[in-house]
């Protein structure tokens, strides 16, 4: 842990020129430094006085929706004597999670320093800390250990790219795998293969995947407003769309922009709405789509505007995507398009709209495994695919409702997984104070 220590240190000295700079000009950069610095807010304290904790730690916006159900079924199963409280790295994460659990409760994730660390595990004691996926820090996993913190990674996952980088540095990375009490894995193969990266077999279990419990919350005044001016208009939704991962490719606001003309030329009616994934990518978005006269969701709902035919709704709000999704007639999942791994098909399955994705999916191997199976899921190898396709949805509906409605099925047969996390966390919290 001293190597570690060392190079956390030096790396964060190297690089203080840029952190001060962007904090200097940004401010997400300067939001919740406090808290990342070890300095516990006054607010979770007063939260969690009197109560045993259990920590919940959710990256961002895509663990904290995951998450969303796992924390109100663990407050109903520990009772009142004890309180969930949950952190966040990213900025977008921390506000999802106040919205949907409440400020007081949530907080910025301590860097990964002993001190930093170590301040939040003594004001809150926890009985245990729950870990989103893959999110591990040897400091955070070793000052637990040290401490007699049992740890669970639920939903815990391991990519195509994770698996080949991490396995090249095995013999170093197994010490921290070895650090959770207990593995809940999405699929037998995330099982298999953080098992071949070097974590204890007897603490790996497969849980299944948390998405398939995510049920979207009520329609939000954002999703109203946009079903109000759509007026019954078929709407392709484009959610969580990124940059291009290499220099000569494209992003995929400009894959869909370059390939609306046609789509909108062939049926007028149609109306496209894009949901970048990042906040930091809602203005060039815009931008890249003025010539459309695009719209954008702040816009519908500060004043009564009208969509004209080939009009593009732009999507710039935080944790409506999910929602806006059950107004859709054909879905595509972004990160797709481009190699950056896919994001969730689950989001607008659940609601029977039929997914296209594109042949970058393998974050979601296992979920877009099982729709294609059931011929729930259209895969497209590029934008030029992709045109066609929702033409053809969008001429021949009842075959795209009929995959929808595959997809729908699938969402609803693999549900349960966060019923046995909630099992597996509380049985091993008692067993840990028996």
């Amino acid at each position: 842990m001293l190597i570690y220590s060392l190079l956390l240190t030096l790396g964060l000295i190297l690089s203080s020129p840029w952190w001060l700079l962007r904090m200097a000009t940004t401010e997400r950069y300067r939001e919740g430094l406090r808290e990342r610095l070890g300095g516990v807010p006054a607010r979770l304290r007063e939260a969690v006085r009197g109560k045993r904790v259990v920590w919940v730690h959710a990256v961002s916006v895509g663990e904290v929706l995951a998450a969303s159900r796992l924390v109100g079924e663990l407050e109903a199963a520990f009772g009142d004597d004890f309180r969930v409280v949950v952190s966040t790295t990213t900025r977008t994460g921390q506000a999802l999670a106040r919205e949907r659990f409440g400020s007081d409760r949530v907080f910025y994730m301590p860097l990964d320093f002993a001190c930093t660390v170590l301040a939040y595990l003594r004001a809150l004691h926890p009985a245990a800390l729950v870990l989103m996926e893959s999110e591990l820090w040897p400091r955070m996993l070793h000052e637990c250990g040290r401490t007699g913190v049992p740890v669970v990674v639920v939903n815990a996952r391991v990519s195509d790219r994770s698996f080949a980088r991490t396995m090249t540095v095995r013999s170093i990375w197994q010490y921290v795998l070895r650090k959770p009490s207990l593995w809940l894995a999405q699929s037998e193969e995330d099982a298999r293969r953080l098992i071949a990266l070097g974590a204890w077999g007897e603490t790996v279990k497969v849980g299944g995947n948390l998405k398939y419990d995510v049920r979207a919350p009520k329609q939000s005044a954002v999703a109203v407003r946009i079903r109000e001016t759509i007026a019954g208009r078929p709407l392709i939704v484009a959610g969580s769309t990124v940059g291009s991962t290499d220099a000569s490719g494209e992003d995929e606001e400009a894959q869909l922009a370059g390939l609306w003309s046609f789509v909108s030329e062939t049926l007028p009616d149609a109306v496209l709405l894009i949901a970048p994934r990042h906040p930091e990518r809602f203005a060039g978005a815009q931008a890249r789509l003025q010539p459309f006269g695009v719209i954008s969701a702040t816009q519908l709902l500060d004043g009564d505007l009208q969509l004209g035919q080939r009009t593009v709704i732009l999507l710039d709000t935080i944790g409506d995507l999910a929602s806006v999704y059950s107004l859709a007639s054909i879905a595509f999942v972004g990160g797709s398009l481009v190699a950056a791994g896919g994001h969730n098909p689950l989001e607008p399955a659940q609601f029977g709209v039929p997914v296209v994705m594109g042949p970058s999916f393998e974050n979601f191997r296992d979920v877009v495994g099982r729709m294609r199976a059931s011929d729930g899921i259209c895969i497209v190898q590029d934008a030029e695919e992709l045109k066609l396709v929702l033409v053809g949805m969008l001429k021949d509906r009842e075959a795209a409702q009929a995959v929808g409605e595959r997809g729908r099925r699938v969402f609803e047969e693999q549900q349960g997984a966060t019923a046995r996390a909630v099992e597996a966390i509380v049985a091993m919290v008692k067993n840990e104070h028996a």
